[in-house]
């Protein structure tokens, strides 16, 4: 079931998605290069994970963009689809990226928590009200962006996370400043990690469910079979099976048996209706076949 009309809004959003991503690298690389010179001069590891966060960021606004880039080439040759999951593998890209180097950094803070070094705490609490600012501005640059596509929220992810992060290592900061507390610092990058595991794991869990075509967040596919089964004329839902290409484009595909004497197809656009009005499921694929004359009663089969 075609709609342009959908596919061209998808499009022009595609677009300005694109147009914010650049924004946000911009912002990004201009920042980080910043902080690394103020992280080493400082000694502090709270800035100088936060800038290996940031340049994580980079790369993974900068793979966003590939990813759509790729995603926007017309199906061809054996990929029917076009490349549309490149953005799914960018974001399972992303979420890996955030574990990894959570773990590097939990494992530093850790150590520094235990053997503070000195740092300079005026210069971190500094730097890190610059980078709060300047990662409110991408955050609210990417918020506008069209965040059901795991490829765009995957960079979001990152930023915000960033920006937390900032908000922790200016805490520190003023911490040590106030009080000479050198822990704070390792505590701050301590959390920093924590953030990013949490952003790392959603990334990877949602992304998986797409990869291993797992049914759509949101709809239930024994509830679709139902809805279909509950139509007139129909005799059995089998061979049912809901899944995403990639985020925000679900599909379909279903075979039902309907009364002899009906007519299919009829039927069949009610059914790509019902579909798209209740579910918003607009790529269908559903094969309508008469039931024998002798078929039992209503039959219903559903997988995912």
């Amino acid at each position: 079931m075609g709609h342009d009309h959908s596919h061209h809004h998808r499009a022009a959003a595609r677009e300005g998605d694109h147009s914010r991503l650049w924004i946000a690298l911009g912002l990004i690389l201009a920042l980080m290069a910043g902080e690394v010179v103020a992280g080493i001069v400082a000694g502090s590891l709270a800035l100088l994970s936060d800038a290996a966060h940031m340049l994580t960021d980079a790369a993974a606004i900068a793979l966003a963009l590939f990813a759509g880039h790729l995603a926007k080439r017309p199906p061809r040759g054996g990929y029917t689809y076009g490349l549309r999951r490149a953005e799914i593998l960018s974001a399972q890209a992303n979420g890996a990226t955030l574990l990894a180097l959570a773990a590097v950094i939990g494992f530093e803070a850790i150590r520094r928590i235990a053997d503070p070094p000195s740092v300079e705490g005026g210069l971190v609490l500094v730097v890190a009200l610059i980078g709060v600012a300047v990662n409110v501005l991408a955050t609210w640059v990417l918020a506008g962006a069209n965040r059901d596509s795991l490829n765009v929220e995957g960079a979001y992810q990152h930023i915000l996370t960033d920006l937390f992060a900032f908000i922790a290592t200016a805490v520190a900061g003023a911490v040590i400043l106030l009080t000479d507390f050198g822990q704070a610092d390792g505590i701050a990058a301590l959390i920093v990690a924590a953030l990013m595991t949490r952003a790392g794991w959603g990334l990877l869990r949602d992304s998986g469910r797409i990869l291993l075509e797992g049914a759509p967040r949101g709809i239930d596919p024994g509830e679709v079979a139902a809805a279909l089964a509950a139509e007139p004329d129909v005799v059995e839902v089998h061979d049912l099976h809901v899944w995403e290409v990639t985020s925000g484009f679900p599909a379909l595909t279903a075979h039902v048996l309907l009364e002899p004497d009906c007519d299919c197809h009829q039927r069949r656009r009610d059914f790509e209706l019902l579909l798209h009005d209740r579910f918003g499921i607009d790529h269908t694929t559903i094969q309508v076949d008469h039931a024998h004359a002798d078929q039992g009663p209503i039959k219903l089969e559903k997988s995912s």
